[in-house]
């Protein structure tokens, strides 16, 4: 297993390389242009800024979350051609650096979703918080104006600035049914993999977060049954996944350590978190720790080291503690922390050989 850290860039990261660096066994970046629009080109200036940056600290950059994927794609409009070459582009400057994994997701208007980004834990530290009755029976065209009211809904990425582009897109999704959605991501998939295996990148489509549907847009990554559809759209190694504990854990029915075990061949990437569900459905993101949440993290770190996994991972979302000011989810410490329970286990398993 090669430890990884994502980092959102110096000067838009509260968490510095220097710091990534301190954490033991953490190998490489987990990086993006988070300023280059989704549907645009890479400019390879700026990929090579961040090769600069890692290689100072002696950080790798193999793994990058994300290059996204335009609506247009989604959509399946005549349009998504021009944004696939773009995203073709991509690939080949990411591989002339060394990238080895890309996460994407192919989740409509939205990635994850959030209606509180600092709720309070009974140990007084914070964590990204999920309530269903905030979400549930909303008009999805009323929801600009609730936004815009400022109501405590959280929508990751668009707010202030692309709030205006909210209307259009779910008038534009009002008739994307659940297949059209599996038939433009097949579409995209065609066109795409490829061009990833001949420059040896594994494409790693993260599930949907929360898995189920929100707003009545469709979802489609977020069980085992369509994760063994999605891996035979295009039944190529090239065509893998970025395994989410903490996404798809948001529903009890999904056993993840079943699914590592079953996909690990196809995993590219993993993310390893814990959320806690309550009983009407809502959940909180807790620490790595097992018995702090729903989620058998134990069982996780043990599936993949019985698989002899040898692909990326990092600890996805964290709590904020002891004070830290960081971006939701991503602070440093309690990360750091959970990195070092998943080598706890991991080396625990070791030793048992």
């Amino acid at each position: 297993m090669k430890m990884v850290f994502r980092w959102f860039g110096e000067g838009n990261d509260s968490v510095s390389l220097k710091h990534i660096g301190q954490i033991p066994g953490v190998e490489g970046l987990v990086w993006a242009l988070h300023d280059v629009p989704a549907g645009a080109e890479w400019p390879m200036d700026k990929i090579l800024e961040v090769k600069k940056q890692a290689d100072e600290h002696g950080l790798h950059i193999d793994v990058v979350e994300s290059v996204n994927v335009h609506e247009d794609i989604k959509l399946g409009l005549l349009s998504r051609d021009v944004y696939i070459e773009n995203y073709k582009k991509t690939i080949q400057k990411l591989a002339e650096v060394g990238v080895k994994v890309i996460c994407y997701n192919f989740m409509p208007v939205f990635d994850w979703i959030r209606t509180d980004l600092f709720k309070e834990l009974e140990d007084g530290s914070t964590a990204l918080f999920y309530e269903g009755s905030k979400i549930e029976n909303i008009d999805p065209m009323d929801l600009v104006k609730k936004i815009s009211e400022n109501s405590d809904l959280t929508m990751p990425g668009w707010e202030p600035e692309r709030l205006s582009h909210l209307t259009k897109l779910f008038e534009l999704y009002k008739d994307v049914t659940t297949e059209d959605l599996w038939d433009n991501l097949k579409y995209f998939l065609e066109e795409i993999i490829p061009v990833a295996e001949k420059h040896d990148i594994k494409m790693g489509i993260h599930p949907d977060d929360p898995p189920y549907p929100i707003f009545g847009l469709p979802r489609i990554m977020i069980n085992r049954e369509n994760i063994k559809r999605f891996l035979s759209l295009v039944d190529n190694p090239y065509n893998g996944l970025t395994l989410c504990s903490g996404s798809l854990g948001a529903n009890p029915t999904n056993d993840i350590g079943d699914m590592v075990r079953e996909f690990a061949d196809r995993i590219a990437f993993a993310h390893i978190r814990n959320v806690r569900i309550y009983e009407n459905g809502d959940f909180i993101e807790t620490s790595h720790r097992t018995l702090d949440g729903s989620v058998d993290i134990y069982d996780i770190v043990k599936a993949y080291h019985e698989k002899g996994f040898t692909g990326y991972a990092r600890p996805d979302h964290g709590r904020h503690i002891w004070d830290e000011e960081c971006r939701p989810g991503y602070g440093l410490y309690d990360r750091a922390l959970g990195i070092m329970y998943m080598w706890g286990i991991w080396d625990s398993l070791e030793r048992q050989k």
